[in-house]
């Protein structure tokens, strides 16, 4: 069962998912410690660096501007600010540093902003990982000549079901960007959201969709439905915990040596449910008080479920206080730099 695969068909992943729940359980754990340091978790910080008025309709999305979910919206923000926010994650114990806009794709005036994060970032000996929409393979292989570590563009779910999730974008544009991503050498992170309204086979979809590309995604988010008011699913009905707990199982069968990331939703599960998650495989998490723009229990919190279950967390790299304050100074220069590049910009539209 720890064989890496890329051929599983629709009938194999439906009798895992309908196995009894306890053997499930202990064939996703027999995995799991075949390829992982069982007691081991990898935590991430995510920071929204633009936020809302994303032209995209994911009916899911409160930074969609297709809903009024009463988000305010947010310009780029300044790469100082994104500088003092990952030293602040580091500190607080995550050892890699995600970076998110509310984007379509970016555009290329923002491209040199955003690769400067991920230098700035990354001086910091955090691990960097980026979501900003579809890429070029251009863009991609400039977010790789800078130093990004990782890319997370999500499938979201299977393709039957995704039509009814999103219009603006198609299920092979996603292909497409995890493809530059992966073709730039770039990490990819690439997972899902169950809870939509969909069927357990939209899951057995999904998670074919991600366990049958060329290569594994190296970090899997499996993401718990958020409801947000104002969005088509904010009164979708809630999934079933174990069957979250499930896909997290399955998850971790199909991509054995994948890090699967227990992500959006822990605000609303109990101890009790993220410990079976951590046991069906789960490895990674979130760790912050929000995920871009959706609530997440507080670091401390998690520090304490941790110590409750002796779970280890994988520590940033070590940096000097000389590097800390030669990184913030850079990046204190740089914004000015910016600022000006911005006025010049403004400028010339103005003109123009």
């Amino acid at each position: 069962m720890s064989a890496i695969r890329h051929d599983w068909s629709r009938n194999e992943i439906r009798a895992l998912f309908d196995l009894p729940f306890m053997d499930l359980m202990f064939r996703a754990q027999t995995v799991h410690r075949a390829n992982f340091d069982p007691n081991a978790v990898q935590v991430s910080t995510l920071l929204s660096i633009k936020t809302g008025a994303c032209p995209e309709d994911c009916k899911y999305c409160s930074q969609s501007g297709h809903y009024d979910t009463g988000l305010d919206k947010e310009k780029l923000l300044e790469i100082q600010k994104v500088v003092e926010e990952a030293l602040n994650a580091k500190e607080k114990g995550a050892s890699r540093f995600c970076m998110g806009a509310a984007w379509r794709s970016p555009r290329e005036k923002d491209m040199p902003y955003v690769l400067e994060m991920v230098k700035q970032v990354k001086a910091l000996g955090l691990e960097t990982c980026m979501t900003l929409g579809m890429l070029s393979a251009d863009q991609a292989q400039q977010l790789a000549e800078a130093g990004l570590d990782y890319y997370n563009h999500n499938l979201d779910t299977s393709p039957e079901h995704y039509g009814k999730i999103i219009t603006t974008r198609t299920y092979d544009d996603r292909l497409n960007t995890l493809g530059h991503v992966r073709e730039a050498g770039i990490k990819v992170c690439s997972g899902g959201i169950v809870g939509l309204g969909e069927a357990r086979d939209d899951r057995v979809g999904l998670l074919m969709q991600l366990a049958n590309l060329p290569a594994h995604p190296e970090s899997v988010p499996i993401n718990m439905l958020v409801k947000i008011e104002g969005t088509p699913l904010g009164n979708v009905d809630d999934l079933d915990p174990f069957e979250f707990i499930r896909t997290i199982a399955v998850a971790r069968m199909l991509m054995p040596a994948s890090h699967v990331r227990l992500s959006a939703g822990r605000e609303t599960m109990n101890d009790e449910m993220q410990a079976l998650c951590f046991m069906a495989g789960a490895n990674s998490i979130f760790y912050g008080e929000k995920l871009l723009t959706t609530p997440n229990p507080e670091a401390a919190h998690d520090r304490q479920l941790f110590t409750r279950l002796g779970i280890n967390t994988q520590t940033a790299v070590d940096v000097s206080d000389e590097s800390r304050a030669e990184a913030i100074a850079q990046s204190v220069r740089q914004q000015q730099l910016s600022s000006l590049t911005r006025d010049a910009m403004a400028t010339r539209d103005t003109v123009n």
